[in-house]
């Protein structure tokens, strides 16, 4: 089990109650598949995806988007649980989507980007060590059923 402060908790909360999930979610989301183009296998069926500007317009990239950002915040909700909140969701990229675990790191590296883009003031660097501690503990629960 993680241990968080209540420093941590704190901070975690205190960005994340200015983020605005479905924005900042598509954002990521794009962001992923623009930077590391071979992402995009896994998602096939979301149509164009063929130059940024595709991505960045894309309904079902923002949707998903959006998606996974309202999981994110599942985390938020259950630091102290995280393994269980995310048991099915591993599972389910384990199992059915067999997504590479190293996306749920690197889309954790691109959450990072972008809310230090869009909270530059509030993202502090104790902020920053607190989202990393996060987003690193969510990537390991996805990974979960892999290992």
């Amino acid at each position: 089990m993680v241990h968080w402060t209540a420093e941590e908790k704190q901070l975690i909360s205190s960005v994340w109650s200015k983020v605005n999930v479905a924005e900042c979610g598509a954002e990521a989301l794009a962001r992923l598949l623009i930077v590391y183009p071979w992402t995009q296998r896994f998602f096939a069926s979301f149509g164009n995806l063929s130059s940024p500007t595709a991505i960045t317009g894309n309904p079902m990239v923002r949707a998903h988007g959006k998606k996974v950002l309202t999981s994110f915040g599942e985390a938020v909700k259950n630091l102290d649980n995280i393994k269980k909140c995310f048991a099915q969701l591993s599972k389910l990229h384990c199992d059915k989507l067999h997504v590479d675990p190293e996306n749920f790191r690197l889309l954790g590296d691109i959450l990072i980007i972008v809310l230090a883009s869009h909270f530059s003031k509030d993202f502090t660097p104790d902020a920053q060590a607190a989202w990393q501690k996060l987003v690193r503990v969510v990537a390991h629960a996805l990974a979960r059923k892999y290992h």
